[in-house]
């Protein structure tokens, strides 16, 4: 049984710029926020399977999967190389960070369509990455991951937290975002923008870079500076271009959602940390969010932008 939660919708006066838009633009009429799993250790990713189920990682080493038919969660691969972000590309493979400590794959893995898990790269010239974090893809099967360490006590070999881009065969170019510490990727529906979240030591920012065709990007600016607040972990997109970010904590601990321009519209309060966010369902209406021990959902007036599955008509 799920337990439903009155959904908190509030607009933020301190710690985030005052909201503009109305709550009952983004949340569906008379929906509440249900907590749908809360027996992680820390739950974070969030991808659609095309089942219509949601896969998500509990980074104590294990890939579980949520079917909105049964409403039961059950283990999808144990363990998980620790997964972090996760998302399938437009072939429906699923690609996965792999982060570090103690049975970390350091490594971005693909899970094919059959099954088989593989390597698709895990350093950068010749140098182990310190621990993929978050993934994003392109339509043609480009993929995106940011590599931060925040645990893990092997020893670092890359001197820099970057971005990395993979081509189809595994090669991996740096991408000069300006970010210290790279946390959430997410592409723009049209793919002319790479959003990426920053939570260095100097600063707490949302970063947008300009992207190319050949996937290089160029005129990386801050769009939102969140001070000395926590600022967004993981983050998706609606079709109409908005970004959907989980951020802050404690009582400030909420899914916002940001204009392409960076400008907080709408604050949904969480009652635990969030740590990702993904839309599901056939319409691709329904939230998914991945916070503190748990799997939390609600249904929105927003439609999530994704290459894989295709929206269903």
């Amino acid at each position: 049984m799920s337990t439903t939660l009155s959904l908190c919708l509030v607009l933020h006066a301190v710690a985030f710029p005052q909201a503009e838009s109305d709550p009952s633009d983004v949340i569906a009429p008379g929906a509440k926020l249900e907590k749908v799993w809360g027996d992680g250790s820390f739950t974070e990713g969030g991808a659609l399977d095309r089942d219509g189920s949601i896969l998500f990682s509990d980074i104590g080493n294990r890939i579980m999967r949520f079917d909105p038919k049964t409403g039961k969660t059950m283990v999808f691969r144990e363990p998980s190389g620790r997964a972090n972000g996760m998302i399938f590309d437009s072939r429906g493979r699923l690609i996965v960070a792999e982060g570090a400590n103690l049975g970390g794959g350091r490594r971005v893995s693909i899970t094919e369509t059959d099954g088989t898990v593989r390597t698709l790269a895990d350093n950068y010239d010749g140098k182990r990455f310190n621990s993929p974090n978050d993934v994003a893809v392109d339509r043609r099967g480009r993929v995106y991951v940011s590599d931060p360490r925040y645990v893990g006590s092997e020893p670092r070999e890359l001197d820099f937290e970057g971005v990395f881009l993979i081509d189809f065969q595994g090669y991996v170019v740096p991408l000069v975002t300006t970010a210290e510490k790279p946390n959430g990727l997410v592409l723009s529906p049209d793919e002319k923008t790479l959003f990426i979240s920053d939570n260095g030591p100097r600063r707490r920012a949302l970063i947008a870079a300009d992207l190319g065709l050949n996937g290089k990007i160029s005129r990386t600016r801050v769009i939102h500076d969140f001070g000395s607040e926590r600022g967004i972990d993981g983050m998706t997109v609606t079709t109409d271009g908005r970004i959907v970010a989980a951020a802050g904590s404690r009582d400030k601990a909420g899914v916002l959602i940001l204009s392409a321009d960076g400008k907080i519209l709408v604050t949904i309060r969480i009652p635990e940390d969030p740590a990702n966010v993904e839309f599901g369902g056939d319409d691709g209406k329904t939230l998914y969010i991945c916070a503190g021990k748990s799997l939390y959902r609600v249904k929105t007036t927003m439609t999530g932008y994704r290459v894989w599955p295709p929206l269903k008509k």
